[in-house]
C-alpha cells in the first residue's frame, strides 16, 4: 500500500489536481484536515472508506492510523490542505513512516498564496517592480523561528513577503515590517481564499491592521505585502519581446 499524501488547495473543491482526484477515489481511507479541506472532495471517497477527521488527532494518533492502514494492505488518501511542500506538517509525518517502513508519495496542490494572489488579479513577480517572495509565517503559537528568519531581518531585502498564519499577530506584523516598507507599503489579506466567503482587504500597512479587527479576521488568511501589489508602470518583460522572438 501506499500513502498519498495530496495537496487539497486552498478551499474550492474544484482546485484539485485530476491525480489527487484519482487517488481520493481509489483509496480505502481518507485522512484529512478537518475544516480546511472542502467537504466535497470527501464525496469522491469510494464506497465503504474509512474517513478521519485529524482535526483533533495528535501526530503519533494520525501516523497510527497511517500505519493500521498500511498493515491492513489499504493505499490512504492523507489530504493536506493548500500545497504540502510548504507550512502542512508533512516532514514529520514523512519521518515517522519512513522509520516505520510505509511507503509514501507526494501530490501536489494549489497554494493558498497563489489562491491569494489570483483573487487579487496580481501577479507576485513584476518586473523592474520585484522578483523575489518570500514565504515565512510568525512564531507565535506555533514552533519558533530560526535565527535569521524574522521579519526585520527578511525585511531588508524590500522583497515581496507573503504570510502565513500570522493574521492573528497584524499589529506585530506591520511594527516590524514599517521600518523596512515604509506606512505606504501596499499590502492585501485574503481571508479564505477561493471559497464562497472569501473576503479581501486591501490598504498599506498604515492602516492594514485596523481593516483586519474591524473586519474581524482571525485565521485562514494570507497577508501579502509589496510593492507588486499596485504596480503599473513597469516594463514589459523580456520573455516576449520583439527582439527576443526574433533572436
Amino acid at each position: 500500500m501506499t500513502v498519498h499524501f495530496i495537496g487539497a488547495g486552498p478551499g474550492a473543491a474544484d482546485l484539485i489536481t485530476v491525480r489527487g482526484q484519482a487517488l481520493i477515489a481509489s483509496s480505502p481511507v481518507c485522512l484529512y484536515a478537518g475544516s480546511l479541506v472542502p467537504a466535497e472532495l470527501l464525496a469522491g471517497c469510494p464506497a465503504g472508506a474509512r474517513i478521519v477527521d485529524t482535526a483533533k488527532l495528535s501526530l503519533d494518533e494520525i501516523v497510527a492510523e497511517l500505519v493500521d492502514a498500511h498493515a491492513a494492505g489499504h493505499d490512504v488518501a492523507r489530504l493536506h490542505s493548500g500545497d504540502p511542500s510548504v507550512f502542512s506538517a508533512v516532514a514529520e509525518q514523512m519521518r515517522r513512516l519512513d522509520a516505520a517502513g510505509v511507503p509514501y508519495d507526494i501530490t501536489p496542490g494549489v497554494p493558498a498564496f497563489a489562491a491569494a494572489a489570483a483573487s487579487l488579479r496580481r501577479e507576485l513577480t513584476v518586473p523592474a517592480v520585484g522578483q523575489t517572495v518570500i514565504l515565512t509565517r510568525t512564531w507565535a503559537q506555533a514552533t519558533p523561528m530560526p535565527p535569521g528568519e524574522d521579519l526585520d531581518t527578511l525585511g531588508r531585502s524590500g522583497a515581496t513577503i507573503v504570510l502565513h498564519l500570522a493574521v492573528q499577530r497584524i499589529d506585530a506584523v506591520v511594527a516590524e515590517l514599517l521600518p523596512r516598507y515604509g506606512a505606504d507599503c501596499p499590502v492585501a489579506v485574503v481571508a479564505r481564499a477561493s471559497r464562497d466567503d472569501e473576503l479581501i482587504l486591501r490598504g498599506a500597512l498604515a492602516d492594514i491592521a485596523g481593516q483586519v479587527h474591524e473586519a474581524g479576521v482571525k485565521r485562514t488568511a494570507v497577508v501579502i505585502v509589496g510593492r507588486v501589489l499596485t504596480a503599473g508602470d513597469f516594463p514589459d518583460s523580456h520573455l516576449y519581446s520583439a527582439d527576443r522572438c526574433r533572436a
